[in-house]
């Protein structure tokens, strides 16, 4: 309940940043003229809360990396961009998230850039309400929100462990996540079943997606604590904000009049990119790993997102998914003899 109203009434946390902080407000509390020139990729960020999240950081001197799927929206993005940053430096790659050989294709073009790599937002996500499969026939809210970020950061990792030992500039990941995730019980949270559900809910894909999303934080955190590599990674919660995912996931539950009203009480995308800006550029976050975050302060996660084994089972049965769709085996060859 205390929760509830600080988050209505926009009281700052120990960050000095609450629920009403904007990704403005956030960003200008670190002057542009702090660390050298630095790179961030950011998945979705032609629509919502990501293309705050991709101006704010371009407004700081940031360079841009935008897979899209949607190549005339990352262009209008761009065009968008360079009105309020004309030096802004936006590089563009079509990519389809969903598609394990698409992120491929973009971490080989990127890579061969040899640019470095400081930052990864995970931001991407999609909510369907109707069954749909990835080209890998794999369950579309899946493949989109988990495993293709999950692919990009295995693929870019080497490059941003590099980069910080490199500049001296630690590297952070970032995974947006949802409260929602707490919706999820443990009997419910099956790999294979999410790859091909059953019977199939929206909300509940959605959910064990988001979930995924922070046991992979949870996961990772350690493996790079392990290494003693200066690259962190944590999850967000942007809030409830009204975007399109946001407006889908709750058609046929309320009526227009009772989301016209309950908007009321929504983030903007400003205020929803505020925790992605924060955790990716506050000092007060340097160091800080394995996390998650809402309101632009750590918050708490539920009992099964902070589950050590289940993390764990979750990264080994994602690394061997992986194995099988990109690495698959030789053909076999009969040898016949006379």
């Amino acid at each position: 309940m205390k929760e509830t109203l600080r988050y209505l009434a926009g009281i700052a946390g120990p960050s000095g940043y609450g629920s009403n902080s904007t990704a403005d407000q956030v960003i200008q509390d670190y002057a542009c003229s702090g660390p050298p020139h630095l790179t961030a990729i950011i998945t979705g960020a032609t629509s919502g809360i990501g293309v705050e999240t991709a101006r704010a950081l371009a407004k700081k001197g940031l360079r841009i990396v935008i897979p899209a799927r949607d190549l005339k929206k990352a262009d209008e993005l761009k065009e968008v961009i360079r009105e309020e940053s004309p030096k802004a430096e936006i590089v563009i790659f079509e990519t389809d998230v969903s598609s394990f050989v698409s992120v491929r294709r973009f971490c080989s073009g990127f890579l061969a850039l040899g640019l470095p790599l400081n930052i990864l937002i995970n931001n991407a996500g999609i909510y369907s309400q109707k069954l749909e499969f990835s080209e890998d026939k794999i369950e579309m809210t899946f493949a989109t929100n988990y495993l293709g970020h999950f692919l990009l950061t295995e693929l870019l990792l080497e490059r941003m462990i590099e980069t910080a030992e490199q500049t001296g500039i630690q590297g952070r990941i970032i995974n947006l996540s949802s409260a929602i995730h707490s919706w999820v019980k443990r009997d419910a949270f099956c790999f294979n079943k999410m790859l091909n559900p059953g019977n199939y809910d929206g909300t509940s894909a959605y959910s064990q997606s988001k979930l995924a999303n922070i046991l992979h934080v949870k996961e990772i955190a350690t493996k790079l604590k392990a290494r003693n590599a200066r690259v962190t990674i944590n999850a967000v919660h942007p809030g409830i904000v009204k975007t399109g995912i946001m407006r889908d996931s709750y058609k046929g539950f309320i009526t227009d009049s009772l989301y016209l009203i309950a908007s009321k009480l929504l983030k903007s995308t400003s205020q929803g990119a505020s925790t992605t800006c924060y955790v990716a550029l506050s000092p007060q976050t340097e160091g800080v790993s394995g996390k998650y975050f809402a309101d632009c302060n750590e918050s708490n996660c539920s009992a099964l997102a902070n589950d050590e084994l289940e993390a764990q089972k979750l990264w080994m049965q994602t690394h061997a998914l992986l194995q099988r769709y990109l690495y698959p085996p030789p053909a076999q060859h009969v040898l016949l003899c006379d």
